[in-house]
């Protein structure tokens, strides 16, 4: 779907994206959501934002350009807008996002090997 150059009328606009976002929050699973986008977007845009997401961990962990382009397949430009952005809020909350459920995994996986050692077996 092409972008339209005629604008809707602000309130309705508005409405509409408090729907969307509603729709979003509203979803109970991840599987829930990927089935949602893939109905609303195309295979590209999908793409582009999962992309721009991961420009954004790459950019957090200290990656260069180069890096990010060789192994996500995305332009300079793609990446410099997102580094433009690593600031604002919305990264800032996805990022915290991304580093807490690594952090959960990675104490998940520590614990569960520390039970094994002093659990015995049955």
């Amino acid at each position: 779907m092409q972008n339209s150059k005629k604008t809707v009328n602000a309130t309705i606009a508005h409405q509409i994206e408090d729907m969307f976002f509603q729709v979003m929050t509203d979803s109970t699973s991840t599987g829930e959501v990927k089935t949602i986008l893939a109905d609303l977007l195309t295979e590209a845009e999908l793409q582009a934002l999962v992309k721009r997401l991961a420009v954004a961990v790459f950019l957090d962990k200290g990656r260069s350009y180069e890096n990010i382009k060789h192994y996500l397949k995305v332009s300079s430009a793609t990446i410099a807008t997102v580094a433009e952005h690593m600031g604002n809020p919305g990264i800032q909350m996805a990022l915290n996002k991304i580093k807490a459920e690594k952090w959960a995994d990675d104490w998940t996986a520590r614990l569960s090997a520390m039970v094994r050692r002093i659990m015995p077996k049955s």
